[in-house]
């Protein structure tokens, strides 16, 4: 008796099923044989060039300007330092207006 000459269904099922398993992966080591992808590249431009180092200097720099602060804080301590309201009330809402596009 030859094992191809099987009558059983669930054998004959499982022969198929073998058979397209062999054939998709047959079929999956052509495809990605073929589908050689392109190399990427990405050329920037030299406006592109120069805001990505303006970025890298900008993050150099200190979160607190040390100087600015000693300043004002000299002029806390002498009495002499004056902030108008106005000048408060304008950044205020300058930066609220800012708040609402950002």
């Amino acid at each position: 008796m030859k094992v191809s000459d099987v009558q059983d269904m669930n054998a004959q099922m499982v022969q198929q099923y073998q058979r397209g398993e062999n054939l998709a992966v047959a079929a999956e080591k052509q495809a990605s044989a073929a589908a050689v992808k392109p190399e990427e590249k990405v050329d920037l431009s030299t406006r592109a060039k120069e805001i990505q180092q303006a970025t890298v200097e900008v993050t150099r720099l200190p979160d607190v300007r040390e100087e600015k602060v000693q300043e004002i804080k000299s002029q806390v301590e002498k009495g002499t330092y004056n902030v108008s309201g106005e000048q408060i009330a304008n950044k205020m809402v300058g930066e609220s207006i800012i708040d609402l596009f950002a």
